[in-house]
Parts: structure tokens; C-alpha cells; sequence
């Protein structure tokens, strides 16, 4: 039988394909390197964690401690009781896991049916397309590589005159409930890091926003999605009393961007001081944007930002942890 310390060291694997091999999420894993210092990943050159087939074996021995009813500090404490003395405990084996069945048909095929099922105010057609790339696809796919280009496809459309703008808000708002409702389908975790997410004053577009809101609740984080156009000052008032670790806002427009020019000036006054991070398309279409933005751009892309805001929140309680006269929210 082999031991932990037989597998390979060499990073290779991310943070979700870990998930995926052991059954912790990443919110856990990053909570349990924050608060117990059990593994420290290698950085690659964008960043990203990346972990071995050993941190993946000791995972998978520390979850089935767990499973057999001992905490993760007892759990932790005994291996490396066993490890100092030279000892490492046999490796647990990979269970049979249930494949996710990938679908035969591409997302880009998909995006291009939910196009046109949602052009012909077809309910009954997208709703089966939407239950297809669910079922086939992780939610980072469907958002990133489905739904946000079928809407991409459908503004387009309408700024060549192809389609009406009853049509353009029909497809927006059917997309909105489905979302919606994928983000209440998730649990919202108390104990986990709380996050504050929406539009910035004047942006009416909400579905960037709304989609990071699902796949950050997904990911186990404590997830508020507050909607579009969100004025600055009730937000922080709000936050005062909500003490959020992460204020979140998007914006589509260059106007709406330029309204978020004294939020971190205004977070900087709540205790404890949350981080406040943007994104959105009017960052992307003029980069220069970012420099009149005090806070975190968190990226370009859905998948960037959500990375972001792990590494950020994970950063900031292992320092918050560390300090023996700060706030904790």
C-alpha cells in the first residue's frame, strides 16, 4: 500500500481540479491553509495555486479523518505528529467518483441555440437548452461560455437593428431569473466570508454583476447580490452595519465607472475596513478607467475575478489573523 509520502511532488494541479479529486470546496481549502498552514501551494506565473499528488493525497487522508469524526485541527495535529517522527499514513484511495456526462454538443453550439431560441421568445426551447448545459457543464462554463455570449450575441443584434429592444429585454430578463434563481440555489453560508456585490451607481446592465454573484456563492463565500445602480452611500451605511470582508461593484459604462471614484474613500472610514474591488466591460474596452479607480481591478475576465477574490479575502484574514489589535468582521 502505498504512503503519502510515495507520491510525486511537482505542482500541476489548480485549485478546482483538487476540489474536483477530493470533495472540498475550494472555500474550505483555502480556509484551512489560512487558518492551519496545512499546505502551501506553489504559485505559478499568473498566480493560480497550484498543488501535487501528494498535497492531494494528504487532503484526501485529512477528509476521511474528518468523515470519521475528528476536527480538522485534530486531524492536522495528528499527521504531523506522525510525520515528525518519520512516519506518513497510508494513502487513502480515489473513490469511484460519477463523472459529470460532458455534453456531445460545444458551448459555443449552445450559445448559439439559447440565441436563437431566446430571439423567437421561445421559453419552452431555451428552458430545455438551460437545462442540457446545467446538467453537462460547471457553472463557470455556462456563465462564461454560454449565457454571456448568447447576450453578446443579442446586443449585437439589436445595435444592428436585426431585433426589437422588447426582444433584447425578454432574453435579458429571462437570463436574470435563471440566475437568480441558481444563486438562491446555493446555500448561504454564515461562517463563511461575507461579500457584498452589484452595480455601481447608474449602471443598469446587471448581469456581469449577478453573474459573479452565483459563481462566488458557488465557490462557498456568504454572497449578497444587491442589484443595479446601487447609490454609494447607502451602500456604506449598509455595510457599516453588515461588516462585510468584500464590497463588489461593476460597471458596464464609462459614466457608471467614474461614479465609483470615491468609493474606497468612503470604505476606508467603516471598521473593519472591507476591501472593495470592481471589474466589468467598461474597464476592459478602456483600460485607462483602472487608474482612476482607487480599490482592485479584480480582472478581464469572470474566471480572473473570482480567483482574485479568493486570493484577496485569503491574504487579508491571515493577516487580519495575525494582528493582535485588528478587527475582525
Amino acid at each position: 500500500m502505498k504512503t503519502i509520502t510515495d507520491f510525486p511532488d511537482d505542482p500541476k494541479y489548480t485549485i478546482k481540479a483538487v476540489a474536483a479529486q477530493t470533495g472540498i470546496r475550494p472555500v474550505t481549502l483555502r480556509a484551512w491553509e489560512r487558518r492551519h498552514e496545512v499546505l502551501t501551494p506553489h504559485r505559478s506565473d499568473n498566480r493560480y495555486r497550484l498543488y501535487s499528488d501528494r498535497d492531494v493525497a494528504i487532503l484526501r487522508w485529512l477528509k476521511k479523518r474528518i468523515d470519521e469524526g475528528v476536527s480538522i485541527s485534530n486531524a492536522i495535529t495528528e499527521l504531523r505528529s506522525m510525520t515528525r517522527n518519520g512516519v506518513w499514513p497510508e494513502a487513502v484511495p480515489a473513490m469511484p467518483t460519477i463523472e459529470r456526462v460532458r455534453p456531445e454538443t460545444p458551448p459555443e453550439v449552445y450559445a448559439e441555440q439559447l440565441y436563437k431560441a431566446l430571439i423567437k421568445h421561445d421559453e419552452a426551447r431555451s428552458g430545455e437548452i438551460v437545462k442540457e448545459v446545467l446538467a453537462g457543464y460547471d457553472i463557470m462554463t455556462v456563465c462564461t461560455q454560454i449565457f454571456g455570449p448568447a447576450l453578446v450575441e443579442i446586443g449585437e443584434a439589436w445595435y444592428r437593428g436585426d431585433i426589437r429592444i422588447t426582444t433584447e429585454h425578454f432574453a435579458s430578463s429571462y437570463l436574470r431569473g435563471k440566475l437568480l434563481t441558481l444563486l438562491q440555489s446555493y446555500p448561504s453560508r454564515r461562517g463563511a466570508p461575507h461579500l457584498l456585490i452589484g452595480g455601481a451607481p447608474t449602471e443598469q446592465h446587471e448581469i456581469g454583476a449577478l453573474m459573479m454573484a452565483v459563481l462566488l456563492r458557488s465557490e462557498g463565500y456568504r454572497v449578497e447580490y444587491l442589484g443595479p445602480d446601487i447609490p454609494l452611500d447607502d451602500l456604506v451605511d449598509y455595510a457599516r452595519f453588515e461588516k462585510p470582508n468584500m464590497i463588489i461593484l461593476s460597471a458596464s459604462m464609462e459614466s457608471a465607472a467614474l461614479e465609483m471614484r470615491r468609493m474606497q474613500e468612503k470604505v476606508n472610514r467603516l471598521r473593519p475596513t472591507p476591501l472593495f474591488g470592481y471589474g466589468g466591460s467598461a474597464f476592459n474596452f478602456k483600460p485607462e478607467l483602472r487608474k482612476q479607480i482607487a480599490g482592485i481591478f479584480l480582472g478581464e475576465t469572470l474566471e480572473q475575478a473570482v480567483e482574485k477574490v479568493g486570493e484577496l479575502l485569503s491574504h487579508s484574514r491571515k493577516v487580519t489573523s495575525r494582528s493582535p489589535v485588528a478587527e475582525t468582521a
